[in-house]
């Protein structure tokens, strides 16, 4: 059998983690965690970490194995993967890879650009300007050091941002000018599993999950991770929010009204990117056997 690499993915809050679980352990496989987010240790909580019972039912990989303070991006997880593949595939033909990251696992399907690496002061030097004048700063330095970029990336995704201005100013080339769009060519198979549900449904998930994660210790978790609001591990729906809070600057219920609404935008966010991707196979949680099935037509 040609070795495969099956990925379940789909907006934040669908219902990945379990099934992904229920799917490894019906083909005897591991899972590698594509959620950018889950790999600090220190954020438990607030990112629907995997519980303890999934945990031990099947074998994670890059689940709480980085601190807050590290520093991590999609080359690097691209890099990582590749190399565990090569190690797992051997003994288990089928490995899973569950998540919504999007640039993580586009890394992991197409490939990223070889990117200079970011001089770690440089960056906590920006991240220090973007705290204090806000987005629009990084806007503004971005437009003036690769107008191109400028025009095409998410002005509202300051990790976007930052990234381009690093590159731009580490070696005084527009960042665009490093994106070769080379598609890298992979020796094993992909399929692709996508989860959805109805919007509505979905969003009342999204709210849900939120209040359960306020009732299981959201609050304290947050608290105990203030003094490091600064990294850019933590600019993250569901902390940042709580920051504001603790900063006096709203509510609680202003505060937890906002992690609701980030985290549908992100969901909406996430479905947009999803969806032109024409090789995703698209079904509804609960269709357990019928995703089985469809991973058997491809593997045969």
């Amino acid at each position: 059998m040609t070795p495969t690499l099956v990925v379940i993915t789909g907006p934040t809050a669908v219902g990945k983690t379990e099934i992904g679980v229920q799917l490894a352990e019906y083909f005897k496989s591991e899972i590698i965690s594509a959620d950018s987010r889950q790999m600090f240790r220190e954020l438990k909580i607030g990112t629907a970490l995997p519980s303890q019972d999934q945990l031990s039912r099947v074998k994670h990989h890059f689940i709480g194995n980085l601190s807050i303070s590290d520093y991590y991006n999609a080359s690097m997880f691209e890099v990582d993967v590749l190399a565990l593949l090569d190690k797992l595939f051997p003994s288990m033909p089928v490995v899973f890879m569950v998540g919504g990251s999007t640039l993580y696992i586009n890394s992991v399907f197409h490939g990223i650009d070889d990117l200079p690496t970011v001089d770690p002061q440089l960056r906590l030097d920006l991240l220090a300007q973007y705290h204090e004048q806000g987005i629009e700063f990084l806007q503004l330095k971005l437009k003036t050091l690769d107008p191109e970029y400028y025009l095409r990336v998410d002005l509202k995704n300051p990790n976007r941002l930052l990234k381009a201005i690093e590159v731009s100013l580490m070696t005084g080339k527009p960042y665009s000018s490093f994106l070769t769009s080379t598609l890298k060519k992979r020796d094993f198979k992909i399929i692709k599993i996508g989860l959805n549900k109805n919007r509505e449904e979905l969003f009342e998930q999204i709210n849900s999950r939120v209040d359960l994660m306020i009732e299981n210790g959201l609050l304290e978790e947050v608290k105990s991770l203030y003094s490091n609001k600064h990294l850019n591990s933590l600019n993250t729906v569901g902390y940042k929010e709580l920051f504001s809070y603790f900063d006096n600057e709203i509510s609680l219920m202003e505060a937890v009204d906002l992690i609701k609404r980030n985290t549908r935008n992100y969901a909406k966010r996430q479905l947009t990117w999803f969806k032109r991707d024409k090789d995703i196979v698209w079904f509804e949680p609960n269709q357990k056997q019928e995703i089985i099935d469809c991973i058997k037509n491809k593997l045969a």
